[in-house]
């Protein structure tokens, strides 16, 4: 009989959380077996070893990239202000794909590397399609200026006031730069 795929999600799930609330070190096999809620044999079932929990992280990060970049790709008010808007740690599983992903290259972890550096290349693409090559990597800057000042203000619990209107702020220069 094949083990249910929402023990998988799980141990998925727990490696991700350990990794943004604690980091890559001390996101043990155990830990994450404790987290999930299953026995370390079940945790190995699905994933041999850290590095193949790290790789579905990463293919997670993947598809959820994907989905992100067509919602930005077809975004009424073009792609740098949905950019901009959706730069502000909402929770979303984007979100949490992101930032397990980041402490992983925060430890010099290549592939993770690899992968920012492709979806930031398909950022910078539709981001220049909208505003132009030269105001592109600027826009990126302001949305990962705005994602990281916030992430430092009130880590992944909520959103100031004055960050929400820091992204009216710069939506408002976006849409400048545009004309």
């Amino acid at each position: 009989m094949s083990r249910k795929p929402v023990a998988r999600a799980a141990v998925l799930d727990a490696f991700e959380t350990l990794l943004i609330d604690v980091g890559e070190r001390a996101a043990t096999l155990d830990a994450v077996a404790r987290l999930a809620g299953v026995s370390k044999g079940g945790l190995l079932y699905h994933f041999p070893n850290k590095e193949a929990l790290i790789g579905a992280v990463l293919e997670r990060l993947d598809e959820l990239a994907v989905a992100d970049l067509a919602l930005m790709a077809n975004a009424p008010q073009g792609a740098a202000e949905y950019f901009i808007r959706t730069s502000l740690f909402s929770g979303t599983p984007m979100d949490r794909a992101f930032v397990a992903a980041t402490r992983l290259a925060e430890v010099a972890h290549e592939e993770a590397r690899r992968r920012f550096a492709g979806i930031q290349g398909q950022w910078l693409d539709l981001l220049a399609a909208d505003v132009g090559p030269d105001v592109a990597r600027a826009v990126l800057y302001m949305g990962d200026g705005l994602y990281f000042n916030a992430m430092w203000e009130s880590g992944t619990e909520s959103v100031s006031a004055q960050r929400r209107a820091d992204v009216e702020n710069l939506v408002l220069a976006v849409r400048k730069l545009r004309m």
